[in-house]
């Protein structure tokens, strides 16, 4: 018969023997660590002569007169190395709701006893939770007053075992994979530094990176100087390089060689070069990540390209064309590139009239034009027209917002 029960009503009750006798008071439930509604296995029993592990097969659990009983029919100490105790480990835990995208507090926990036995259904994150544990939940309903219960269901709990057995979160991290950057990096601030850290390390190098990007400034910094220098390179190098080095520029410069050092070299070249202009120059803000073509190539080569590279969005705002030096020539949208004939050659269709800044010229008058001209991404070469990379609209933004830039 199926008995649906919150923890939070049986903790500190006795625990009877199947004649009636007292064993000692229920202290904690344990189960087995895994995702899908978790099987209570262990009794957390303290007796006379201590607190006890009790097997709990040999439990039942059930509401006689208002109140639950707790039996125990058979006596036998339980031991086992992956043990999750729901009161020590979760109850008042702060953890992961990854449909609501948040960080919520575990105020109960919901457990449903069928004959298999017992198994760990939801957890109570709402007032209704606390209401219980204090006692006042019955109270309030004498007088007509119900508060709504927020429960969620375990399957949509995501959790972590941190080295002191402190779990916040449980042990995969398939649902927090599929969460969006921005919403990752929201909650992984939320939580204490240790725990946000825990939950970092634990991604992949190319989300670790995409979550880096959303995140403040101070934290950007505060996560890559506690990884080690190889995790740090790693996420660093997945990274647009204009943003991994807006966050070593903010780094001491001993650990800045460090991880520069621990990169590809193809990678911590093109670093070094953004980290060595002038805080006000526009090359610091300018990103390397662009797509160009020489001008001699067709229409039809270069769509064909562009599918096999498959590049990012801010990527091919505007597409470069450039002559065999590759200095820049022309611009083209892709609008421009799909109305076109495909044997035609870009330089016949490219823009000969765009704007370009050079990556000495100060932001201002970066700014300036982008606003002026209505640009949504700008070409940045040096002196000699040679193309080094682009500035796109978020980055002018972000750029703004920082610095509180007014354009004048």
């Amino acid at each position: 018969m199926k008995n649906n029960f919150y923890l939070s009503r049986i903790l500190g009750n006795k625990v009877y023997t199947s004649d009636m006798k007292v064993i000692g008071r229920l202290n904690d439930l344990g189960v087995i660590n895994e995702l899908k509604s978790p099987h209570v296995t262990t009794a957390k029993v303290k007796t006379n002569s201590g607190i006890k592990d009790y097997d709990f097969k040999y439990f039942s659990v059930t509401k006689q007169k208002g109140q639950y009983v707790i039996v125990c029919n058979k006596i036998e100490e339980y031991t086992s190395t992956n043990t999750l105790f729901l009161r020590k480990h979760i109850l008042d835990q702060q953890i992961i709701d990854v449909n609501g995208r948040k960080v919520v507090r575990v105020n109960d926990i919901s457990l449903s006893y069928l004959a298999k036995g017992a198994f760990v259904v939801a957890v109570d994150i709402g007032v209704d939770g606390l209401l219980r544990r204090i006692g006042i939940a019955k109270l309030l309903k004498m007088i007509g007053l119900k508060v709504p219960a927020r429960l969620m269901l375990w399957n949509d709990v995501e959790a972590i075992i941190t080295s002191n057995e402190n779990i916040v979160l449980s042990k995969t991290y398939d649902s927090l994979s599929i969460l969006h950057p921005s919403d990752l990096a929201d909650i992984i601030e939320d939580f204490d530094a240790k725990t946000g850290l825990t939950i970092f390390s634990s991604l992949d190098n190319a989300k670790a990176a995409d979550v880096l990007e959303q995140m403040e400034e101070d934290a950007q910094v505060s996560f890559i100087e506690s990884l080690s220098a190889d995790k740090a390179a790693d996420v660093l190098e997945n990274m647009p390089a204009d943003e991994a080095a807006d966050i070593l520029d903010d780094m001491e410069k001993e650990k800045v060689e460090e991880l520069l050092n621990n990169m590809e070299k193809e990678a911590s070249d093109e670093i070094r070069e953004l980290l060595e202009y002038d805080s006000k120059a526009v090359g610091s803000l300018m990103s390397t990540d662009f797509v160009s073509f020489k001008n001699n190539e067709t229409i039809d080569y270069v769509i064909e390209t562009l599918r096999k590279l498959k590049p990012e969005e801010d990527e091919i705002l505007n597409l470069y064309v450039v002559d065999k030096n590759y200095k820049l020539i022309g611009t083209i949208s892709l609008r421009d590139l799909i109305i076109s004939d495909p044997t035609s050659k870009i330089g016949d269709i490219m823009n000969k009239k765009f704007k370009s800044m050079f990556d000495t010229d100060n932001i201002n008058d970066l700014i300036k034009n982008v606003s002026k001209y209505n640009l949504v991404a700008i070409p940045v070469t040096d002196h000699e027209m040679k193309l080094l990379g682009n500035v796109i609209i978020n980055d002018i933004i972000y750029e703004l917002l920082k610095n509180k830039r007014k354009i004048s």
